[in-house]
């Protein structure tokens, strides 16, 4: 999942230097915590936060084989 994340904001960012990912595992749940440049929260969020919506939503969906429950967190 990490991964994942990963790939998908540096595709995102002008700085994918800046680009963090923590994952934090759970027995039934896993928090992924993404941090980028402040510059770039604008692309990662989204008009409305529908990029943001849609990052969790591939997320969940590859996270549905491991019968784990994601939260995606976009920090500063």
């Amino acid at each position: 999942m990490k991964e994942l994340v990963e790939v998908i904001a540096k595709a995102l960012v002008d700085k994918p230097d800046e680009v963090t990912v923590k994952e934090i595992e759970g027995e039934r749940s896993i928090v992924i915590e993404l941090k980028v440049d402040p510059e770039d929260m604008g692309k990662i969020i989204g008009k409305q936060g529908r990029i943001a919506k849609a990052i969790r939503t591939v997320v969940k969906s590859a996270a549905t084989k491991d019968n784990k429950k994601v939260v995606v967190e976009i920090l500063q």
